[in-house]
């Protein structure tokens, strides 16, 4: 017994130099909380780049009609990427029915990957979502959502593009 403790004590003295030995981080892992570099562009490479309809939805922060998007009714697995830069918004995980006729998730796939602001328009205040990368507006997220978070990011089908899982 006083062998195994006399080891024991031993090993874990020996694995506390090693870690002291080893070099420190310099720079954090970049991965899903890295700081979003922001894209700019101007609007005649946006339009040359988006359909009128996009445009109209993620530059000039208009709304689709409901019940317009297919998206609404995609429940593949995959994930939802900013139509106008790529970045990576939404999980099929966390999408729901919200029966608003918007798809409609509980969380974003990582709270920086969209900003929110007020928006005042239409005599009512509401919380505007869009993209974190390129300032796209997404939508509106409302505190009436389902558990876990209670919220409910309502999404232009417009501004968003799925790309299904791996199989």
């Amino acid at each position: 017994m006083k062998l195994f403790a006399s080891l024991t004590a031993l090993g874990l003295a020996l694995a506390g130099v090693a870690i002291a030995a080893a070099p420190a981080a310099k720079t954090l892992p970049k991965g899903p909380n890295a700081v979003i570099e922001k894209i700019e562009k101007p609007d005649a490479e946006w339009k040359k780049i988006l359909t009128p309809e996009q445009y109209r939805v993620l530059r000039e922060h208009g709304t689709e009609r409901a019940w317009t998007s297919p998206l609404n009714d995609n429940h593949q697995k995959g994930v939802f990427v900013c139509a106008a830069c790529g970045l990576p918004l939404f999980s099929s995980e966390t999408k729901f029915n919200s029966g608003t006729g918007w798809p409609s998730f509980w969380a974003p796939i990582d709270p920086t990957h969209v900003g929110t602001t007020v928006d005042r328009s239409f005599f009512m205040s509401r919380t505007e979502v869009h993209c974190a990368r390129c300032g796209g507006h997404l939508g509106h997220v409302f505190p009436d959502g389902p558990p876990p978070t209670g919220q409910r990011y309502c999404m232009n089908g417009v501004a968003l593009k799925f790309e299904p899982a791996a199989q």
